[in-house]
Formats: structure tokens, sequence, C-alpha cells
């Protein structure tokens, strides 16, 4: 147990279901004791790359991607502000909502990993779309964000309009692709074990220290 696990999680910032894993997941870590033994990273994961700049109405993408009707659609919202309320997290729907393209969202956190700032960028960013409102695709409001938790903002900008920063971005989402993730959450420890889905508290605790116990 001398070694840190590496845990890596596989995620996109309009995902509702990844910031409830990860409320779980850090759930399990508290309760276990093992905060010093664990490493967190965070790797990009698209659900829509191909999402236009102006983005889809919720609802709307819901059904074209899905096919949920607008009555599923309703129960989902509320099913998801009921779990965010269990883990101190808070889900604000509302009526003109829309999912954006993220991949300014990834670069920026790629960005953030150097600085030991990647997780508190990404739980802005969770909030900012989920509690606060706010379109996670405008620069303007990822500048914000930027300087929010303390990054460089003139610095961190700059990587969005940097092709190497781009490519870089989006071949490690490839990577994680062709590894087989093809669903949010997945949490990875150490390059060789994962399961997908916003798992309970209870299995992550089996997990990790199962990963533990073997390293």
């Amino acid at each position: 147990m001398a070694n840190k696990l590496k845990i890596d999680i596989i995620s996109d910032v309009v995902c509702p279901w990844c910031i409830i894993g990860y409320k779980n997941l850090i759930q399990a870590i508290d309760e276990l004791g093992v905060q010093d033994k664990v490493d967190i990273e965070w790797q990009p994961f698209e659900l829509n790359p191909d999402m236009p700049f102006e983005g889809e109405h919720l609802q709307q993408h819901s059904a074209r991607k899905y096919g949920s009707t607008p009555e599923s659609s309703m129960n989902f919202r509320k099913e998801m502000t009921e779990r965010g309320n269990e883990v101190g997290f808070t889900f604000d729907y509302f009526e003109s909502m829309k999912i954006v393209n993220t991949r300014d969202c990834h670069v920026l956190l790629e960005y953030a990993k150097k600085f030991n700032l990647q997780t508190e960028l990404k739980l802005r960013l969770f909030a900012a779309f989920f509690s606060e409102q706010k379109d996670v695709s405008d620069r303007e409001v990822l500048a914000k964000e930027v300087a929010t938790v303390g990054l460089n903002v003139k610095e961190a900008m700059a990587k969005l309009d940097d092709s190497y920063a781009l490519k870089a971005t989006v071949n490690r989402a490839s990577e994680w692709r062709q590894l087989g993730v093809s669903s949010v959450p997945t949490v990875v420890i150490n390059r060789t074990t994962g399961v997908s889905g916003a798992q309970p508290v209870k299995a992550f605790k089996e997990f990790i220290t199962s990963q533990l116990a073997a390293s």
C-alpha cells in the first residue's frame, strides 16, 4: 500500500451522472480515509463532439439522441435534482437550457492540470453549467471560471487557439475511446481496471479497497 493509486475519471462537464459519480467517489475515499493514497486526474470525453457553436435545446437534444419524450425528460430532470440534493450538488434545469460543445472546457482542463487546479476547475464548470445557468461554450464565461480558480487567464485562454493544445486534447479523448471507454463517467485505476457509471459509495469503496490490496 506504499504506492498511490492513480485514479483517472473520464467525463464530460455536461454529464449530470459525472458529478454524481464524483461526489460518491470522494465520499468513498473520505470514508476509507485514503485521501493520501490516491491521485485523481480528469480525462476528456466529449459526449457531443460535433455539437455546433449555437448548441441544442436540451429537450430537443434528449429526444434526438435518446428518444426521450417530454414526460421522460421532465422525470429525468426531477430525478437528477433529487440525486444532486442527496450529494450536496444543485441541478437547476431551466426551460431554455442547451447542451453545448465542451471542447474548449477540456482544453482548459488539460492546461489546469499543470497547476494542480484541474479538479477545482472541473467542479467550477459543473456548477456553472448545471447550477448557475451558464453557457460553458462561451469563452467569456470560461475566462471568468478560469480566473475564479486562480489560473492565468491570458495564458489559459490562449490555449483555446493553440492547435497543438487542441490536438493533444482530442487525441487524449480518442485514446480513451480506443481503450474501450464508451460512456461516462468511467473511473479507471492504474490504467488497468475500471468501472462505468455513477456507482454508489459502497461500490466505490469496494473497488478502491481491492485495488489498494493488490498494489
